[in-house]
């Protein structure tokens, strides 16, 4: 990718890489460290960038980047946990670290590869190539329920139901620190974080109403088990709501603590209970999953409840 990108009047005094990721929605604040770094991107003329250069108006930048890896989702023989199947919906419990689709840096091994194998043909087609019959998603490290589309017909019911709010999903969580309240309401708006793209925050331009409810379960030592229920469904938003309460969650490395936490790395959060309406039959379909071993390995390590 060939690319020249001038500093506009209003954008001068920025950090050159805070500029340049948002010039370049593909690349985040680090993918454009390591193109000046390597080269890739330069002033016009072939100048180096140093790593904290700041942007004075006028200034021009040469990019040329590789061109992108074309990704294709191919079917792939990957065990499934298969919760409720049928000829319209299929509902799996996605393991801790399985991402959900394909994407660069995880280019196969997702849970979108595995259901190609065990679906065939049988999947929507609304969200394209890549992410076939994917409803909702879930992050990397969390695990638990996640229901897929089979047709057009069901991904629409199933995608309406998100959007006004009857699908039911419930999730379990360990924060850090004692939660006082036994119950409560987290209502703050989410959006892309201004400078890091791969975080999601609060004070975000472009947040969008976002609601999560929360009920202690049991209370530690220094932590607290949690039930969850969304109520909309933002990018990481439990995760970004608990940070905002001040009890970011056991293992998160982005919102939380920077080191492993209680033997993980990666939050401890798991999508236990999902209802919803059939979206051809009507009938309501409401699915639980146990707690996964490393979710009760981590209650086991935090000792008595007090």
């Amino acid at each position: 990718m060939h690319n020249i990108l001038t500093v506009a009047p209003d954008e001068g005094g920025l950090r050159v890489d805070v500029f340049l990721a948002g010039k370049l929605p593909d690349l985040s604040r680090s993918a454009v460290q390591r193109a000046m770094a390597g080269g890739e991107i330069t002033y016009l003329g072939g100048g180096a960038i140093r790593k904290n250069a700041v942007t004075a108006v006028g200034d021009q930048f040469l990019c040329d980047l590789a061109a992108p890896v074309e990704i294709e989702a191919v079917p792939q023989d990957i065990p499934l946990t298969v919760v409720y199947e049928d000829e319209h919906l299929i509902v799996v419990d996605k393991p801790r670290g399985m991402v959900v689709h394909p994407a660069p840096g995880h280019l196969d091994g997702t849970l979108v590869n595995a259901l190609l194998h065990h679906c065939k043909d049988s999947l929507s087609g609304i969200n394209g190539t890549l992410r076939p019959g994917i409803v909702h998603r879930l992050d990397r490290d969390t695990s638990g329920l996640l229901v897929v589309a089979k047709s057009d017909a069901a991904h629409q019911g199933l995608a309406a139901q998100l959007q006004d709010r009857r699908m039911e999903r419930i999730y379990e969580a360990v924060a850090v620190g004692r939660v006082g309240r036994d119950e409560g309401t987290v209502d703050a708006p989410i959006g892309r974080h201004s400078t890091d793209r791969k975080r999601m925050s609060i004070s975000s331009k472009t947040a969008r109403e976002a609601v999560t409810h929360f009920t202690v379960l049991a209370r530690y030592n220094g932590f607290t088990h949690l039930r969850l229920q969304l109520e909309t469904g933002r990018t990481h938003q439990i995760r970004v709501h608990m940070m905002h309460l001040g009890h970011p969650l056991v293992g998160d490395l982005i919102y939380g603590r920077k080191g492993p936490d209680k033997g993980i790395s990666g939050q401890c959060l798991h999508a236990r209970s999902l209802a919803f309406d059939h979206p051809i039959s009507g009938e309501r379909i409401a699915l639980t999953t146990e707690l996964p071993s490393y979710f009760t390995d981590v209650l086991a390590r935090l000792g008595p409840v007090n």
